[in-house]
């Protein structure tokens, strides 16, 4: 027996005591394989998944450094039929693959033919299958690759595609070096990205994961279509990229609401590619319009099921799929492993920060007791009704207030997700508001006042959610949210990890009614964060009189 900090279990769960002095260095790794499920104060709980060990397979782990990791750091001898369990789970990733062949465009090959047997004599599979070339390998059609893949991972048996993929249409793109260069973590994702194929790279917000995709532009040399989740984002990419790469105005499209432009490098919304009018998807067919040799995928974790659907077709193009988490309430993560492919860079938020390429961060739980009278009224309410009651009281308005008077002269943003709670906010704090029924234009010019500094007040919905660069901004109160969202906190916590010119520490306060399932929801929000190292100090709002503690 050792004094490690992990206490790992026979059902796959690993208590990790969060003040043990080498709590740390456990947790990152672990954070390859096994997912965080509960955060308290001083215990952690993680659970070691299926897909998780896939991943880390993928990612170049094998057993025995997974095991080692566990047997390392547990306090207690680590059970032996879990390391049995490890190992077994990992060997089944690659056991079946997908190949070219001369004869064949595509085919399945067995490592191990009865496990060939087994999944071919599945009424989901067979459909998908040709000929028998050998009594190892089979015949699969091309158009059948992202759905085959996809079937296989629910099976239990995830096919290690080496199929390759076309090269697409050459178009030159290089970086303006003589500018900036890749920062290293940046310059190890993109060569991740280029061996591996394709894939998702893991990165904090404002890690910059827009220079990781125009990196890998400039390795693949090749017509790439970009997807992104807004109008403003796609605009933002497009800046970086004239401003980082040899690309020009007219190499650029933008493919949104209010533009149709096919260039060799195209930046289209999610939004706009998931339209449907009639039943269809008019815009989808942009994804197989062009010979694109690259296809970007920002915000992967957002991915919608129409993308979904239509990049099981493009299995031959190389796909990078870019995100802060790979976490999807709707638990299809499956799917962005199938078709966008594994993780190829996975970098602890800690370690960016370290390194000073990210802001340091104290998170603050404000918790708010309801009036008495309003806590009569909650308890007697639908439980459809009751979330909002919670979470868009309006007792933290004051609070809200309380926060910036914390933080005169402050950069802040105040995030949440009922308008009329926002409104109520921005008339009391005389700060301007951003809904998604703001125009576009009026948004960017928002967002340039506040970069300029000419404004450091600005409330928004979940519009700013993702891939809204605002660099300065150094405090966000989120007065309410999508529920129990662990993607939504994240990427909040990420509106203010952009490093400071001075230095400084961000604040980010989640404003939580006690006693409510706004407070239930606050604790699953708050997991993900938790995993990568950040936690929540809790106070209550009669405390805030008090100032913030300098930085």
């Amino acid at each position: 027996m050792t004094d490690g900090p992990l206490i790992v279990q026979s059902d796959k769960s690993l208590l990790l005591e969060v003040d043990h002095p080498a709590a740390q260095s456990a947790r990152i790794a672990i954070a390859a394989f096994a997912e965080l499920e509960r955060a308290p104060e001083h215990v952690h709980t993680y659970r070691i998944t299926d897909l998780g060990l896939w991943n880390a397979r993928a990612a170049g782990y094998d057993a025995e450094s997974v095991v080692a990791a566990l047997v390392d750091h547990s306090r207690y001898p680590v059970p032996h039929s879990l390391l049995l369990d490890v190992a077994d789970t990992m060997d089944r990733y690659g056991r079946l693959q997908l190949r070219s062949e001369p004869t064949h465009s595509l085919v399945l090959h067995a490592l191990d033919r009865a496990v060939l047997e087994e999944v071919s004599r599945t009424k989901r599979i067979q459909g998908m299958l040709g000929e028998r070339v050998d009594e190892s390998t089979v015949a699969v059609h091309p158009s059948q690759r992202g759905a085959l893949k996809q079937a296989l991972l629910k099976l239990g048996w995830p096919a290690e595609d080496h199929a390759g993929y076309v090269d697409g249409e050459a178009h030159p793109i290089s970086l303006r070096e003589e500018d900036w260069q890749l920062r290293p973590y940046q310059a190890e994702a993109v060569d991740g990205f280029r061996h591996g194929g394709s894939g998702v790279v893991v990165l904090p917000c404002g890690a910059g994961k827009t220079l990781v995709g125009a990196g890998a532009m400039a390795a693949m040399q090749r017509t790439t279509l970009i997807l992104v989740t807004s109008t403003v984002s796609a605009r933002q990419w497009k800046d970086e990229l004239l401003r980082r790469t040899s690309l020009t105005e007219e190499e650029i499209g933008e493919y949104s609401g209010t533009s149709k432009e096919v260039r060799p490098v195209t930046i289209a919304t999610y939004q706009v590619l998931t339209l449907k009018r009639k039943g269809i998807h008019p815009h989808l067919e942009l994804m197989s319009a062009r010979d694109w040799g690259l296809i970007i995928y920002d915000e992967v974790h957002l991915l919608p099921a129409p993308v979904f659907r239509m990049t099981a077709d493009l299995q031959a193009r190389r796909r990078l799929g870019l995100t802060a988490t790979l976490v999807r309430e709707d638990g299809r993560e499956g799917e962005v492993f199938s078709l966008i492919g594994p993780k190829r860079y996975d970098a602890p938020w800690k370690d960016i920060e370290a390194q000073g390429y990210i802001a340091p961060a104290v998170c603050t739980e404000v918790r708010v007791t309801m009036p008495s009278a309003d806590r009569m009224a909650y308890a007697m309410a639908e439980a459809a009704d009751r979330p909002r009651l919670g979470a868009a009281h309006g007792a933290k308005v004051a609070v809200v207030e309380q926060i910036a008077a914390r933080h005169p002269g402050e950069p802040m943003l105040v995030i949440g997700q009922f308008i009329d709670q926002l409104e109520e906010i921005a008339e009391q704090l005389g700060a301007d508001l951003i809904t998604g029924q703001t125009p576009v234009r009026r948004r960017q010019q928002l967002f340039d006042a506040f970069r300029a500094g000419e404004t450091d007040r600005l409330v928004v919905s979940k519009v700013a959610n993702f891939s809204i660069d605002l660099p300065e901004a150094s405090v966000a109160v989120q007065v309410s949210g999508a529920f129990g969202s662990r993607q939504e906190e994240a990427q909040r916590l990420g509106r203010l990890l952009r490093p400071k010119a001075d230095g400084r520490t961000a604040h980010f306060y989640t404003v939580v009614m006690r006693d409510t399932q706004d407070q239930d929801y606050a604790a699953h929000r708050q997991r993900f964060l938790a995993e990568q190292g950040y936690a929540y100090t809790i106070m209550d709002a009669d405390e805030l009189e008090a100032p913030a503690q300098a930085d």
